[in-house]
């Protein structure tokens, strides 16, 4: 029994300087930690990494930034500026020498037809022209002698209605011809022509061929389509909701989501007056700032947003808000010493960018009196390792 008691007697003392050893072990170890380790959402940044890695200083401010209505819609050009090619009577395509992409000018040869029709109306308006001289003399001969009685008003107005008659069909043929780009004189001094020509009728590109050599074409098919990007504009399609706020001479800012990522400018020129009843929208026509220097092309889908008015909201430089697995941070001062100074980093949430400045939608632990790193600090959290 006593052998038994001493046994528990020193398993407990034995425990107890385990227990002591453990602890003072423990106390030790936070008492040698690096600080850097106790409070890892700290950064000591030495005076001469400040200065060396141009590091500037700054604190949060109300900027202007601007509602928008977030819209969609396509470039486009005016009606005058778009062209159909089409044919005023059928034939067969002879010669079509241009491709998508080639430029025309207003007047130029695009394509020739043919067809034995034409050949059969010239025929017909050389006719009609020599018989109207006969018949404006007989008609006038019977003017002269039924003014004199010496005729009858029959004779006279069967011979008015003839010249009359073919005077109209004489007309008729000539413009049928002019619309062919058959020269009417030529027809009338006997030269004729056994080829229809098409010209281009305004500056531009050449933006679709429907046709090939051979090809029987008829004046309802579209033959080409040219288009003069000279002026192009957007073509914006608006909720319903939204219309109300749009006004003219608003500004638009607008990127090719499909090309590029870079924004331009636009305002707003025309606002619609009438609602699609399938979309619920409105159109609105807006006027591109410096177009002449970008390779829009017609057709282009765009993602807009058109500026309605402006509101202040709590900002900070773009390059203040440093980002780390999806988080936002900005590096804000703690102290500052001979050795260097001490940086905290705050989680905020941001919202729009513009004009420099990131909006700070949430600032939570942010304080309008902290100072911010405004330039130097993207790479801090890399380097240090970021925050837990």
């Amino acid at each position: 029994m006593s052998r038994l008691l001493y046994i528990l007697v020193v398993t407990v003392l034995f425990l107890n300087v385990s227990a002591c050893g453990d602890s003072n072990e423990k106390s030790n170890v936070a008492a040698n930690a690096d600080p850097s380790e106790q409070a890892t959402n700290t950064i000591t940044i030495s005076k001469a990494q400040f200065d060396g890695e141009g590091m500037e200083l700054g604190r949060i401010s109300q900027q202007n930034f601007p509602v928008e209505v977030v819209v969609a819609g396509t470039i486009d050009v005016p009606p005058q500026n778009k062209a159909i090619v089409s044919a005023f009577a059928g034939g067969y395509i002879k010669r079509t020498p241009l491709l998508i992409g080639n430029k025309v000018k207003k007047g130029q040869p695009l394509l020739t037809l043919e067809n034995p029709e034409f050949i059969q109306l010239q025929q017909d308006y050389q006719e009609s022209f020599e018989q109207l001289n006969f018949l404006k003399s007989e008609f006038d001969r019977q003017k002269s002698l039924v003014a004199e009685n010496i005729t009858s008003q029959k004779n006279f107005l069967k011979a008015e209605s003839e010249y009359k008659r073919n005077l109209a069909r004489y007309n008729g043929l000539r413009q049928k011809l002019k619309m062919l780009n058959i020269s009417p004189d030529n027809v009338e001094k006997g030269i004729l022509a056994s080829e229809a020509t098409i010209f281009a009728p305004i500056d531009g590109n050449i933006t679709k061929v429907n046709v090939s050599k051979g090809m029987y074409v008829s004046p309802a098919d579209e033959i080409m389509e040219i288009i003069n990007t000279d002026h192009i504009h957007l073509e914006l399609s608006v909720f319903e909701k939204d219309i109300m706020n749009i006004k003219k001479d608003q500004k638009i800012r607008f990127k090719i989501s499909e090309a590029s990522a870079e924004y331009y400018e636009a305002e707003v020129y025309l606002v619609g007056t009438s609602i699609d009843a399938d979309s619920r929208t409105v159109k609105v026509h807006g006027h591109l700032h410096d177009d002449e220097n970008h390779n829009f092309a017609v057709g282009m889908f765009v993602e807009a947003a058109i500026i309605t008015s402006n509101k202040s909201i709590n900002a900070l430089p773009i390059e203040s808000v440093v980002v780390q697995d999806n988080n936002h941070y900005v590096i804000t001062l703690v102290s500052e010493g001979n050795e260097g100074s001490v940086f905290e980093t705050k989680a905020v949430k941001i919202g729009d960018s513009y004009n420099g400045y990131t909006a700070i939608a949430e600032m939570g632990d942010l304080k309008d009196s902290d100072q911010v790193i405004v330039k130097g600090g993207f790479n801090l959290l890399s380097e240090t390792g970021g925050s837990d």
